[in-house]
């Protein structure tokens, strides 16, 4: 089992770890990693692994194995793997990271904003996208945006809490968004709080106050369906 270290610390951006295993194909498994697997919407992580001689090995993403008790570092085409027992130092790719936890946490102050069913969304560098089951009539993507920002600036706090998968059900208006659920059956359900305007089921990474966001901007509101709406943010620098 793979202890997950940004799920306590999203600002961790290095990590002693011991290779536990290699998988059938090639992914290297740790015993501790500040890596995100991808999911929810949020791509994995990238980075290199450093090992006690010195060579680096490169990582070109991160995931989730079979089982998800296991995040595997999977490494770039090419690389020659460690072996099982070595102790490495993870590196995480710090400017990338941050810049998905940006968006990430833009696009929760979006969902408020924006109070409907979420069907779906993507998390990208420095840009994002959130699919509303929205009524006839799209919103106007300055007004969102202004609104989006003024949450931001007044820098809420972000911060986790912890319920069990039975409290969840029972406040099955806690999650917001329709195709993506909550990860559950390990007996609790990692929330994210930022100040008084959000709470709901994640596991990704966040930045820890909202001011850290920084101005952003809603590029195009799309129409794709009847009811399905596509907003689409992108950080201002």
């Amino acid at each position: 089992m793979t202890e997950l270290l940004f799920r306590d610390d999203a600002y961790l951006r290095s990590c002693d770890a011991r290779v536990t295993a290699i998988t059938d194909r090639g992914g290297i498994v740790l015993d501790r990693t500040v890596f995100y697997a991808t999911g929810g919407g949020q791509p994995g992580d990238n980075g290199r692994i450093e090992l006690a001689d010195g060579r680096q090995i490169a990582i070109a993403t991160t995931v989730y194995g079979e089982d998800r008790s296991q995040i595997v570092h999977v490494p770039a085409e090419g690389e020659t793997l460690p072996a099982v027992g070595d102790e490495i130092v993870l590196h995480l790719d710090w400017d990338r990271r941050y810049r998905l936890m940006r968006v990430h946490t833009a696009l929760h102050l979006l969902s408020v904003v924006l109070p409907f069913p979420v069907t779906g969304g993507q998390i990208g560098e420095g840009e994002g996208r959130l699919d509303f089951d929205l009524p006839e009539g799209s919103p106007d993507k300055d007004e969102v945006a202004a609104k989006v920002n003024e949450i931001a600036a007044a820098d809420h706090a972000v911060t986790t809490d912890w319920i069990t998968d039975e409290e969840l059900l029972a406040k099955p208006e806690m999650v917001k968004t329709m195709s993506v659920k909550p990860p559950m059956g390990s007996g609790r359900v990692r929330l994210v709080r930022i100040g008084d305007v959000d709470l709901q089921p994640c596991g990704g990474t966040h930045v820890s106050r909202t001011s850290e966001i920084g101005p952003l901007i809603v590029t195009k509101i799309e129409k794709k369906g009847r009811q399905n709406r596509r907003v689409r943010i992108q950080l201002a620098d």
